[in-house]
């Protein structure tokens, strides 16, 4: 293959050059024929038209470009087609010639013309480089992007061309190429369409290394250097694109350019220097310009092209040094002034012109230390931020100063990356003490579960790879010491095992730092501790050394009362001899504390009170009360000014009193006791509850009149409705112990009872008054109660106060004696309640064979009653019309019951009649039409009716008539009513 190549590449390129020297009818004969002779005349006759050269160039290229049509393309080999591209042909060949030799003739006469350059140099373009493609975009660009946004819509937007003539055979159709546009930049070198244009060939595949290395970079230099200012943008994007397809030293040298004037770019940059394609990367440059930035963005000096924060930029540069370790950082040998002061790296940085580099040499750089205009220092040069120096980052004090000390809610991501680091390196030891540093530093359960995960890691895998050592141990090693090794293993075992049973360890650390006022927390690390009796006391101890009272989450009084119960049990196990005395001090401690309630410091008391009774010592417990409920001189003290102590605010906790009572209940005598209920009466703290247990422990002991009188101080005390249930039980009892022996004194109890009461709470009262006289007074008095009742209870208790009344009554008095109760009720009782009372009026009535005045009183309750809500009562009224009336009070009836449907029918209550009735109904049509499917079907169409059928208000009332009178008829039947002719 290689000896038949050789001599097509010289056949193919002795075609060529065509252009050059400039083709014309002395050299190139074929490129006029006899069709051209009128035209060259012209030419000649009119040497500075335009028009004419202009009508001559288009016409020559319709021509020719109809000539490239109509030639075969298959006739040309694929691989001739492949390496000349559009010159395969030798009609391409020829129209290149002529079309070339008509624009230089023109360009002769108007060498300054735009107009004859521009598509001089694209036909030129389109020979070479073969045919454009050009993408279809929808929507304009912006007019002036940023430098980003512009990179990447040159990098889509950039030209592509199908074919193109190779650089090698066309090396001499290549330089003509440039040598061309060289001439059209002499005439035209402020047009920046023409340097773009000149500048897009260097992007072509098969342009020459000649042309797209050196001579493109002076290319581009040259324009920048030639074109004003304001145009440099347009340069810069294809220049920094043409860059990066290039790689190596010239990227960098004119990223570097570029970053000097516009440093938007730089996370770019970075990503070039880092990038996989890149053969030489420059790992510790790009870690500098990201350290840079992450500084100017945290200073508000920079704002990331990217949308990335300060912290996101320190977060890449860890990734880089996590990437490249070795290149990026220094080691633990090179750290000598930062392990052993720490401030002379800085105190290095402050005075710039005091350093000096690797070589030796003073290094002068960085502009001298100055005010801004913001009255603030402007900073210093830093070899940190320099990509120019050498000299490697001390990774763990970049960490520590530029991360942990200003993004704290990160720094479990940093600490992992500064162990990740030096792990990196090979520096275990040191990544061992960066995450013991690292768990014992967070304040946050999140950063503590990210540096233990990743130290667990790094323990498993430095263990497995001691076990592969000693498994496949290397024949090259002859020094591996086996036993050493496993001596190795089982201390790295041995300290993974530590670290996993210290995590509940770190992980309470970690809440107790973040708040060590946290009760629940230190009673976490109790429990955690297990049976250790030794490590228990020194928790609890430094717990009540280091809880702030005032600032210590809820139920910090337990921790003294779980340290006395500590020593009280002997401790964790109860092994240990039980210590009363540590006890004793551990609650007196505690007594003198200014908790956050007084509640807190009640029991406390009370605990201690209880763990005294346990032991039986029942003398301590009661004198451990006494002083906790010792009164001060001055009693007008306010029990919820949080201004003063709880133990000025003690002696009015009723938890403390209530606790002291019922141990002098259990263990004192009654006085004792009494004496106690006393003082906390006189106090003025008790609650209704005391109340009634004060009492009832007279009655206990039979101090009958005794109990009484705490229950009348303490109906004094409070109102209604706790009152209410005071006067319940007093009045019970005071009944059940005297009856009816002390009567007066138990009316006089009852009116007082209800003199204050509520009328929400006095039917219980009033009843239990009423059954008192019922029982041991006179029935005319109970029944006056039961009257007084009625006009006293609230609206809902009255209907039941009537019924009751009217019931007692009729036992007492007689039906009869109802009657005018029943028509106070129906006065007073609401609408609502009135046609149910109605219904028993007309059945007493219906009783003592008054039917007239049934039937007026079912007349009455009518009007209450809405024949759509209430189909119960006009059924009744119904049944006794059936049963006792004539046809014309049948007839009355039914003129009553449309009276009250069309007056409901003119009120708000109508609509709710209506959806009531809307819901029956339509349940009722369900059922009917489960029973009768026809019946439904011809009401749905209206009887065989089309439409709605309508009725007028007297049809419908004629009709209600005939079917009223149809269902009398028929019940009738049964029992039908009998009417005298006397009667009619």
């Amino acid at each position: 293959m290689t000896v038949e190549v050789g001599p097509n590449l010289e056949s193919l390129s002795a075609s060529f050059p065509l252009t050059f020297p400039v083709p014309t009818p002395f050299t190139h004969p074929s490129l006029i024929s006899v069709k051209d002779l009128h035209r060259e005349e012209d030419l000649l006759r009119n040497p500075h038209s335009f028009r004419q050269w202009w009508s001559a160039i288009h016409t020559t290229r319709e021509a020719q470009t109809a000539l490239l049509k109509l030639e075969p393309v298959a006739d040309i080999p694929p691989e001739k087609r492949a390496i000349l591209g559009p010159l395969a042909s030798p009609v391409a060949r020829q129209s290149l010639q002529r079309l070339t030799y008509l624009y230089e003739a023109a360009l002769a006469n108007f060498p300054g013309s735009f107009k004859l350059w521009k598509p001089y140099l694209q036909m030129r373009m389109s020979y070479v480089l073969g045919k454009q493609l050009i993408k279809k975009k929808a929507g304009g660009k912006k007019r002036l992007p940023d430098i980003k946004d512009a990179l990447e819509e040159e990098q889509e937007d950039l030209e592509q061309w199908e074919g193109g003539l190779d650089g090698v055979v066309g090396w001499e159709e290549w330089k003509g190429l440039v040598a061309t546009f060289e001439r059209a930049l002499m005439w035209l070198p402020k047009l920046p369409r023409i340097w773009l244009m000149y500048l897009s060939i260097f992007s072509h595949p098969n342009c020459p290394p000649a042309l797209s290395h050196s001579h493109a970079r002076r290319t581009f230099d040259r324009a920048l250097r030639t074109l004003p200012p304001s145009l440099h943008h347009r340069l810069w994007v294809r220049y920094l694109l043409w860059a990066e397809t290039r790689g190596g030293l010239t990227t960098v040298a004119v990223y570097r350019r570029y970053l000097a004037i516009d440093p938007s770019v730089t996370e770019r940059y970075v990503a070039l220097l880092l990038s996989p394609s890149n053969p030489s990367p420059r790992p510790l440059e790009a870690a500098k310009l990201l350290l840079a930035l992450s500084r100017k963005a945290a200073r508000g000096e920079y704002i990331s092209a990217e949308g990335k924060s300060p912290y996101q930029l320190l977060g890449d540069l860890l990734d880089v040094v996590e990437a490249h370790a070795e290149d990026v950082g220094m080691g633990v040998e090179e750290l000598p002034s930062t392990e052993a002061g720490g401030d002379s790296v800085d105190a290095d940085a402050e005075n710039p012109q005091q350093q000096q580099s690797n070589h030796g040499l003073i290094r002068f750089a960085g502009p001298p230390i100055a005010v801004g205009a913001d009255g603030k220092p402007t900073p210093v040069y830093d070899e940190d931020e320099d990509p120019d120096n050498p000299r490697k980052l001390n990774v763990e004090k970049i960490v520590r100063k530029d991360g942990l000390a200003v993004y704290k809610d990160q720094a479990g991501r940093l600490w992992t990356g500064l162990a990740t680091y030096w792990i990196q390196r090979g520096e275990f030891e040191r990544a061992k003490d960066t995450f013991e540093t690292g768990i014992t530093t967070v304040l946050t359960i999140r950063d503590f579960t990210q540096i233990f995960d990743a130290y667990a890691e790094f323990s498993e895998r430095v263990i497995s790879g001691i076990m592969e050592e000693l498994g496949n141990p290397d024949e090259e090693d002859e020094d591996l010491d086996v036993k050493e090794t496993e001596e190795e293993l089982d201390a790295r075992m041995k300290e993974f095992e530590e670290l996993m049973d210290r995590r509940p360890f770190l992980v309470n650390d970690v809440l107790l730092r973040r708040n060590p006022s946290d009760v629940q927390e230190w009673e976490k690390r109790v429990e955690l501790w297990g049976q250790d009796d030794e490590k228990v006391a020194e928790t609890f101890t430094r717990a009540l050394s280091t809880v702030a009272p005032r600032r210590a989450t809820a139920n910090f009084h337990r921790l003294y009362i779980d340290f006395a119960k500590f020593y009280e049990k002997g401790g964790t196990t109860g092994e240990a001899e039980v210590d009363l005395a540590s006890a004793r001090k551990v609650l007196e401690k505690a007594t003198k504390v200014n908790f956050k309630n007084v509640e807190d410091l009640a029991e406390i008391w009370c605990e201690w009170a209880e763990m005294e009774v346990r032991h039986e010592n029942y003398d301590d417990a009661i004198r451990v009360m006494q002083r906790a409920t010792a009164v001060p001189k001055n009693t007008k003290i306010n029990y919820h000014d949080h201004s003063l102590s709880v133990q000025a605010r003690l002696f009015k906790s009723l938890k403390l009193w209530s606790f002291y009572v019922d141990l002098e209940e259990s263990l004192g005598t009654v006085e004792s006791t009494k004496a106690v209920y006393d003082k906390i009466l006189e106090l003025r703290i008790a609650n209704s509850q005391i109340i009634v247990n004060y009492a009832a422990f007279l009655e206990e002991n039979k101090y009958f009149e005794e109990s009484f009188k705490v229950y009348e101080r303490g109906v004094e005390l409070f109102t209604f409705p706790v009152s209410f249930e005071i006067w319940n039980i007093y009045l019970s009892k005071f009944v059940k112990r005297y009856g009816g022996s002390k009567l007066e004194r138990a009316r006089d109890l009852f009116e007082q009872a209800l003199d204050k009461c509520p009328p929400k709470s006095c039917k219980s009262i009033f009843l239990m008054y009423a059954q008192l006289e019922e029982e041991y007074g006179l029935a005319k008095r109970a029944m006056s109660i039961y009257d007084r009742a009625t006009q006293v209870v609230e609206n809902e208790d009255k209907f039941d106060m009537f019924t009751i009344y009217i019931a007692k009554a009729a036992a007492n008095y007689g039906l009869t004696a109802t009657r005018p109760i029943y028509e106070r009720a129906l006065e007073v009782l609401p609408d609502r309640q009135t046609a149910k009372m109605c219904l028993r009026f007309a059945a007493l009535e219906r009783k003592l064979g008054e039917i007239d005045r049934a039937r007026a009183i079912y007349a009455h309750a009518s009007q209450f009653c809405d024949p759509r809500t209430n189909p119960e009562f006009w059924a009744e009224w119904h049944a006794f019309e059936i049963d006792t009336g004539s046809e014309d009070t049948f007839r009355e009836m039914l003129r009553i019951k449309r009276s009250v449907q069309a007056q409901f029918n003119t009120e708000a209550s109508y609509l709710a009649a209506q959806a009531l009735a809307a819901s029956q109904g339509a349940a009722k049509q369900a059922e009917d039409a489960a029973l009768d499917p026809m019946a439904t079907a011809e009401r749905q169409s209206g009887g065989g009716k089309s439409g709605p059928t309508f009725v007028s208000a007297k049809q419908q009332a004629q009709q209600d008539d005939d079917e009223q009178s149809q269902s009398a008829q028929i019940v009738g039947n049964a029992d039908e009513i009998q009417i005298s002719d006397e009667e009619i």
